[in-house]
């Protein structure tokens, strides 16, 4: 089959497109013949060896995807040859053939295309989680969503509208606010100017119910734009590690300071199902919209991967075999 390769780390150009060997199933595993590969940020940090990888060269980048089963375990139950599938958390993916555990499988409905399911696990699970464990949005809610152009920041967006909230969006420029503000925020402040005040007084200087704090860097601002009594949701840092957060601060304004991380949610299949298909039917309903992908094919990795680092892409990228 044909991969997505690469031997040493660094930048883009590392990455090759050539022959090797097709995975060989195992009793529990399905065999997927991929329609469509989503490209994360995760794949730019491990091609550059900033997260670890096992084994041994060459390695293959990606862990979602979308696409139709070719063959099936011994053990292999409820699943058939023919069933579209896709996965959030399996690696190996930037390949034509895939071996999916089957706890990892996720069905697709007729309704989802291949591209919108590669385009929105990793992101719209993300999300879901965030507006359900993290923080449970509640009517009337004010939200403070950072990078709410980005995939998980759109998806964030709508999800809070969806429960009833209301949206202050943050960008880095008035292209990514429009953006923005297309996936539903009521307000989109901008990185350059003074937010913190802004969302103050659109607050009437109270702050907002919760803040999705996913740049890191900015977590003391978010804290000065939370109300008292209101919640951080911590869960990425593409802006640079956080400062160290004092507690006392915590007990005197009754904040609450919360991580997140999508693997500490999907702990099983029927979580992953049940979350998934929460998010198919929100799709299928028209109440969840995936902007436009950005395509290209799987030889034309290395220009993915240059689109993606650039931050200049505002909706998911996705290479296709």
């Amino acid at each position: 089959m044909k991969a997505l390769v690469f031997n040493t780390f660094g930048g883009p150009e590392v990455l090759k497109y050539q022959d090797i060997a097709d995975p060989v199933i195992g009793p529990d595993e399905i065999l997927v013949r991929m329609k469509a590969i989503g490209l994360n940020f995760a794949d730019i940090y491990r091609r550059k060896g900033n997260y670890h990888l096992t084994g041994k060269p060459p390695y293959i980048l990606g862990y979602e995807g979308a696409g139709m089963v070719e063959e099936i375990g011994v053990n292999v139950q409820g699943i058939s040859v023919g069933d579209r599938m896709a996965f959030a958390d399996v690696p190996f993916a930037n390949a034509e053939l895939v071996a999916v555990p089957m706890e990892k499988a996720i069905p697709v409905p007729d309704t989802i295309s291949f591209a919108e399911a590669a385009s929105v696990l990793l992101q719209g699970l993300t999300a879901h989680y965030l507006t359900q464990d993290s923080y449970t949005v509640k009517k009337d809610d004010r939200v403070l969503v950072h990078a709410a152009a980005g995939g998980v920041g759109q998806l964030l967006v709508q999800m809070v509208k969806l429960l009833g909230g209301r949206v202050i969006g943050l960008t880095s420029s008035t292209e990514k606010a429009a953006a923005a503000k297309k996936a539903g925020a009521d307000l989109v402040f901008l990185y350059k100017d003074n937010w913190k005040e802004e969302v103050l007084e659109e607050t009437d200087g109270i702050g907002v119910d919760v803040v999705y704090e996913s740049v890191g860097s900015t977590l003391q601002d978010s804290f000065a734009a939370t109300c008292i009594g209101g919640t951080v949701v911590f869960f990425g840092m593409s802006g640079g590690d956080p400062a160290p957060v004092d507690p006392r601060m915590l007990m005197d304004t009754s904040k609450t300071l919360t991580g997140g991380d999508l693997w500490n949610v999907l702990t099983s299949h029927k979580e992953r199902v049940r979350r998934s298909a929460e998010l198919f039917r929100w799709m299928e309903e028209g109440k969840v919209k995936i902007s436009e992908p950005t395509v290209f094919a799987l030889r034309d990795g290395q220009e993915a991967h240059r689109l993606l680092e650039s931050r200049k892409s505002t909706g998911k990228i996705l290479l296709v075999p």
